[in-house]
């Protein structure tokens, strides 16, 4: 019995993390939609109604430009809140993260959010050390 409960409570466990870190367009379309992608980046077009409200996903590191004025809230997974504001043509940082977003007014808000993608990095080639086994060096 006790064994099915841990297995069941690990389950949910990994359900909740990654329903905690889905892209927003796939788990949210209504508001996310991509205008362009390739290797380096992601563009989306970010659109909300008044007082609509999207569920927690992540973004990578991005350059948001807001296209109207935004006055909004966002939820993170720790339950804190923080209010968030932007005028049309500002453009700002944003880092990566989870969040669940909502607009606070009863006006539409729409912005562009350029995500940047990490490239994988292969691992430095180790240079050998001075006299190290593998080191070749010149006959004398």
């Amino acid at each position: 019995m006790r064994r099915v409960l841990f297995l069941t409570l690990f389950v949910l466990a990994l359900a909740v993390t990654s329903v905690l870190a889905q892209d927003p367009v796939k788990v949210d379309s209504k508001h996310y939609k991509v205008e362009f992608e390739n290797s380096q980046v992601r563009v989306l077009r970010v659109k909300y109604g008044p007082h609509e409200k999207s569920v927690m996903h992540r973004h990578p590191n991005a350059i948001a430009t807001f296209v109207t004025d935004m006055k909004g809230k966002f939820t993170f997974p720790n339950g804190k809140t923080q209010d968030v504001t932007a005028k049309a043509g500002e453009t700002r940082w944003t880092p990566a993260g989870r969040h669940l977003p909502e607009n606070t007014t009863d006006q539409p808000f729409e912005l562009v959010l350029v995500e940047l993608k990490t490239r994988k990095r292969k691992p430095a080639a180790k240079k050998p050390a001075t006299g190290d086994a593998t080191t070749i060096s010149k006959p004398k």
